[in-house]
């Protein structure tokens, strides 16, 4: 929450740092809203926050946020200086250091019919990046391919809030730098970060932990970022995060054509629902991926719900490592 704190307007620093320190750390999204209450998102709960820290359901009692604070929230997430971040404003959100990412909303400026920058803004979504160390433990070993010493082409499918960055950070970081468990050595990782949420760069630097052999393309959309990558800096294995368009299918049937494996995400509760999407359904139909891993949070964010070979059938313990 340091990190978090520095960026806030003194009257909201005060009162999240009234909250008590478990709570603070089960924070997810801290959400600005000018003239509207104070809100937090932790552990699938939300609350309104008091002028003195207190958690509430009532809006009467809640904080509300003056244009002054959203004023210098601005100002401080641009380190003063709005004009820097044009580019980032343009997608809607800013990403600070520690790869926290503030999502912003006001009255948005197109040139051309596309978007120039939003100004006014009065809406903030501070969302936390919580980096886990080694939160993907459970699935290196579906992963792994100990025979060929490399990975399997994998596609994690998880709702949204399920930890799928989390996890895929968490899968860039160990098969980057290598396992010693598993008598795996590291390989190059290219992940193409087009909402700067895996490595969450800061100038070019990632602030999270990817790995020792890790390159990283920042706010590069996916398709475009995995031609470079191929191209120029002849990866072992690509790394993005919520696949869904055509052109995102065209460029992982050229990695596979290259020789180059694929980890990647994408939004759903289960393999059909992926499927229905036209521009991922061929991947799935040509067994593109040999592991399909499908997060939930039945059991608390990450759960592992099954997983699935290329025939979409359920990986047992027996095939994992040593399949």
């Amino acid at each position: 929450m340091g990190e978090i704190s520095a960026i806030l307007p003194l009257n909201i620093r005060w009162i999240i740092e009234q909250l008590n320190q478990e709570i603070q750390e089960k924070i997810e999204e801290i959400r600005i809203r000018e003239k509207l209450p104070l809100e937090i998102i932790y552990e699938d709960q939300q609350a309104f926050l008091t002028p003195r820290g207190q958690l509430t359901n009532n809006i009467e009692q809640a904080y509300y946020p003056t244009r002054e604070d959203t004023f210098k929230l601005m100002n401080l997430i641009s380190n003063h200086s709005i004009y820097r971040l044009e580019e980032e404003l343009k997608r809607g959100y800013i990403t600070v250091k520690g790869g926290h990412r503030v999502g912003i909303a006001g009255k948005v400026i197109l040139e051309k019919g596309e978007v120039k920058t939003i100004r006014d803004i009065s809406s903030f979504n501070i969302r936390i990046a919580k980096q886990v160390i080694g939160s993907a433990d459970i699935i290196m070993p579906y992963i792994i391919d100990r025979k060929e010493k490399s990975i399997r082409n994998t596609l994690i499918i998880s709702p949204p809030q399920c930890g799928k960055t989390t996890l895929l950070r968490d899968v860039a970081r160990q098969i980057s730098s290598g396992i010693s468990k598993y008598h795996f050595s590291g390989i190059k990782v290219g992940i193409v970060d087009e909402r700067s949420e895996i490595a969450g760069c800061v100038r070019g630097v990632p602030q999270n932990q990817v790995g020792l052999r890790t390159d990283v393309l920042d706010a590069c959309p996916k398709a475009e970022g995995m031609m470079m990558f191929i191209r120029s800096m002849s990866p072992d294995v690509l790394i993005v995060d919520e696949i869904g368009r055509k052109e995102d299918a065209l460029a992982i049937f050229e990695a596979r054509n290259a020789g180059v494996k694929v980890i990647a995400t994408a939004h759903g509760s289960n393999v059909g629902e992926v499927a229905k999407r036209p521009s991922l359904s061929s991947l799935i139909q040509q067994e593109i991926f040999s592991r399909y891993i499908i997060l939930s949070r039945k059991r608390g964010v990450g759960t592992i719900e099954t997983v699935l070979d290329e025939q979409l059938k359920p990986v047992t313990s027996k095939e994992r490592i040593y399949a």
